[in-house]
C-alpha cells in the first residue's frame, strides 16, 4: 500500500472566516457552530450510525465503519460553508463515527447474557464502558503524533473521508453519494421488513444487511466465506466420527474454534511484519529529521497539550481500575493487566489499522483472555469483563487515529476533533446500553446461548458471530476440553502456514507482473484469493457464519465485484483512473445504505414488538 509522501503535508488550515452561503448558518467558530455540529453528530448521524453497528453486531457479527456514511452525510449540513466547510463535516463525523464504534460493543451485554453473568445495573454498565473509551481516546491521542505524524501510515478509510469532504466543492458528486446511499437504505428498509413478515423471504432467510456488507468488502472477501461454510458442512461428518461435534450440533460450534486459530496464526505473521514496516519507517523519518524542528514549528492544528493528556490517560486508567474491581466485581490483578497490554495492543492494532484498514479488536480479545488464563483465570464472566478493557479501548484508539489521519490531510484542529470525540464516546457507552436492552427485549433469540444450541435451533437471521465467537473462546479456554484447544492449534499453525505462502507468493515479481499484464494471471490470482489459497482473515468468517448467512454475505460481495469490474471497464478514460475511492463506489455506498436501512427496519419491528409486549 502507498504511504504518504513526507512532502504532502497540509498546511496549517485557514480561519474559517467567509459568511456561510446560507442565512441560516451560524458564523464559524463561534458556540452556535459547534453546538450545530455536535447535535447533528449526536442526535442524527451518531445514532444512525449506532443503530446500524449495533445491529450488524447482533445479526451478523462484524460491523462496517462509519467514518465513510457520516462523512458524506455531513457534508451535506456544512455544504453551505463552501470549502472550509470540510472542517465541520470533519468534527461531524468524528463525534458519529465514536457513537457508532461505542454504540458496537452492545454486543458485550449480550455476551454476559449467554454465559449466564447476572445483568449489572445501567448506571454500573454505562460507567465502565465511560471510563474505558475515555482511557482508549487518550491512549490513541498519545500515539498519533507517532503512527500519523512520523510513520505516516495511510489508513485507507482516513483518506477515503478526506477525499469525499474535500468534494464539498463538486455538487453534482455529493448528490450522487447521497442519492446512491438514500437508495440503498429505502431498499433495505423493505427487504428487512419483506424478511421478517412474508414467508417466502423469511424461508430463503433473506438478511438485506449481510448482502450489504458483502457488497462493501467485495468477492476476495465474501467468496472464501462461502467456501469456509460448504467445507465446514462437508467436514461435519468427520468431526463427529472423531468426537469434536454431536450429530445435531451445527459445524460453526467447533469451526469458529479453528477459525480463532486462523486468525492468530495469520496475525502472528501480519503483526510481525507490521512491527518490522513500523521500525523501518520510525527509522526512516528520525534520519530524514537530522536536523531538529525549530522551536514553534508546529503547526497550530497540531497543537496538543502532552502533560494534561498524559494526566487524563493516568485517570482514566485509575477509573477503569476503580468500576473493573469495585463496580463490576472483577479482581485488582487481572484489572491491571488488561490495562497493560492496552498500551501494547493498541500500538499494533493503529498500525494494523493504518496499514490494511482492518482493526484486529477481535483477535486482541481472544489473546487478552488467553494471557489471563494462562495467569490463572478461570471464571468466563471475569475473563469477559477484563478483557472487555482491550475490545473497548483497541477499537476506539484505531477510530481516533483514523479521525485523526483524515484531520491531518484537511489540516482540522486536533484539540478541538479530541473533544468531539470525547462527546461521541459519552453518549455512545448510553447507546450501547440502549440498544442492547432494545435489541435483546424485541428479539429473544438474541438472548439464547447459540454457543449450547443444536443445529437445528440455530436462528437464522440473528447469527451474532462475534458474541459466539467471544463467548465460545471463553468456555473452550476455562472447560478442560482438550479437543477444543486442538482445534485452536490446527487453525493457528494452518493460518500461519497459509499466510506465508500467500505472502511469498504475492512477493514474486514475475508473479506479480504477469497478474498485471495477463488477464490469465488476473483470474488465476482472483481464484487463488476466493477459493484456493484465501486470507485466513476473510476464510474465518465462514467458520463463524451459519450457511445461509455466508450465502447472502458473499453473494452480495459476488455481485458487488462483478459490477464494479463493469463499470470500470465501462467508465475508464484517459487520465481518469483512481479519480474516487473505492469507498464511494455505487455499491459501496448502495451496501453501506442496505445496512442502515435493514437495521432501522428491526428498530422499527423492534419497538413496535416491545411496546406489544409492554401494553398487550
Amino acid at each position: 500500500m502507498t504511504s504518504i509522501s513526507a512532502t504532502s503535508v497540509p498546511a496549517a488550515s485557514a480561519p474559517a472566516s467567509s459568511a456561510p452561503r446560507w442565512r441560516w448558518l451560524p458564523a464559524p467558530d463561534t458556540w452556535k457552530y459547534h453546538a450545530l455540529l455536535a447535535a447533528i453528530g449526536l442526535c442524527v448521524l451518531g445514532p444512525l450510525g449506532g443503530l446500524a453497528a449495533s445491529y450488524m453486531n447482533f445479526s451478523i457479527g462484524f460491523y462496517v465503519s462509519g467514518q465513510v456514511l457520516a462523512g458524506i452525510l455531513g457534508s451535506t449540513i456544512t455544504f453551505g460553508y463552501g470549502a472550509n466547510g470540510k472542517h465541520g463535516a470533519n468534527y461531524i463525523q468524528t463525534i458519529a463515527a465514536s457513537v457508532a464504534q461505542m454504540s458496537a460493543m452492545a454486543v458485550v451485554l449480550q455476551a454476559m447474557v449467554w454465559l449466564g453473568v447476572p445483568q449489572p445495573a445501567v448506571w454500573k454498565v454505562m460507567l465502565y464502558l465511560t471510563c474505558i473509551g475515555m482511557f482508549g481516546v487518550g491512549v490513541g491521542m498519545l500515539l498519533t503524533p507517532i503512527l500519523v505524524d512520523r510513520m505516516q501510515l495511510p489508513y485507507p478509510s482516513g483518506l477515503a473521508v478526506a477525499n469525499i469532504l474535500r468534494a464539498l466543492t463538486d455538487p453534482v458528486l455529493l448528490r450522487r453519494s447521497v442519492a446512491t446511499l438514500g437508495s440503498g437504505m429505502l431498499l433495505g428498509l423493505v427487504g428487512g421488513i419483506g424478511a421478517a413478515k412474508t414467508a417466502v423471504l423469511g424461508a430463503i432467510n433473506l438478511s438485506s444487511s449481510t448482502f450489504g456488507a458483502g457488497m462493501v468488502v467485495g468477492a476476495r472477501i465474501g467468496i472464501p466465506t462461502i467456501v469456509a461454510g460448504l467445507t465446514g458442512l462437508a467436514l461435519h461428518p468427520f468431526f463427529v466420527s472423531i468426537g469434536w461435534l454431536k450429530p445435531t450440533d451445527p459445524f460453526r460450534k467447533i469451526t469458529f474454534l479453528i477459525g480463532l486459530g486462523l486468525i492468530l496464526g495469520a496475525s502472528l505473521v501480519d503483526v510481525s511484519l507490521i512491527l518490522w514496516e513500523a521500525a523501518r519507517r520510525l527509522r526512516a523519518s528520525t534520519q530524514r529529521a537530522v536536523a531538529p524542528a525549530p522551536t514553534g514549528a508546529v503547526e497550530p492544528w497540531k497543537r496538543t497539550n502532552l502533560e494534561r493528556l498524559v494526566v487524563w490517560v493516568l485517570l482514566w486508567g485509575v477509573g477503569i481500575e476503580l468500576t473493573g474491581t469495585f463496580v463490576m466485581g472483577v479482581p485488582a490483578g487481572f484489572m491491571l493487566f488488561a490495562l497493560f497490554l492496552v498500551v501494547i495492543l493498541v500500538l499494533v492494532t493503529g498500525i494494523s489499522t493504518g496499514m490494511t484498514d482492518s482493526t484486529p479488536i477481535s483477535s486482541a480479545f481472544v489473546v487478552t483472555v488467553l494471557l489471563l488464563a494462562a495467569l490463572g483465570l478461570r471464571d468466563p464472566a471475569i475473563g469477559m469483563i477484563a478483557a472487555t478493557v482491550l475490545l473497548v479501548s483497541c477499537g476506539v484508539a484505531a477510530d481516533m487515529q483514523q479521525d485523526r489521519s483524515t484531520g491531518w490531510r484537511l489540516g482540522t484542529n486536533r484539540t478541538i476533533q479530541f473533544r468531539y470525540q470525547v462527546g461521541g464516546v459519552l453518549v455512545g457507552a448510553m447507546m450501547a446500553v440502549v440498544y442492547a436492552r432494545l435489541f435483546m427485549s424485541a428479539y429473544p433469540v438474541l438472548t439464547l446461548d447459540q454457543t449450547a444450541l443444536t443445529a437445528d435451533q440455530q436462528p437464522g437471521a440473528w447469527v451474532s458471530a462475534m458474541t459466539y465467537k467471544f463467548v465460545g473462546a471463553l468456555r473452550s479456554l476455562t472447560d478442560d476440553k482438550p479437543y477444543q484447544r486442538t482445534a485452536i492449534w490446527v487453525g493457528l499453525w494452518l493460518g500461519l502456514s497459509v499466510q506465508i505462502v500467500r505472502l511469498v507468493v504475492k512477493a514474486n515479481a514475475a508473479y506479480g507482473r504477469w497478474v498485471a499484464a495477463r488477464r490469465s494471471g488476473y483470474v488465476v490470482d482472483f481464484l487463488l484469493d476466493a477459493v484456493v489459497l484465501p486470507s485466513p482473515y476473510a476464510y474465518s468468517f465462514g467458520t463463524f457464519f451459519n450457511l445461509p448467512t455466508s450465502a447472502w454475505f458473499g453473494g452480495g460481495g459476488t455481485l458487488s465485484s462483478l459490477y464494479n469490474t463493469w463499470n470500470e471497464k465501462r467508465e475508464r478514460r484517459p487520465g481518469e483512473a483512481g479519480v474516487l475511492p473505492t469507498d464511494m463506489s455505487p455499491t459501496s455506498l448502495l451496501g453501506g445504505g442496505l445496512i442502515a436501512g435493514d437495521a432501522l427496519a428491526a428498530l422499527g419491528l423492534g419497538m413496535i414488538g416491545l411496546a406489544h409486549t409492554l401494553l398487550g
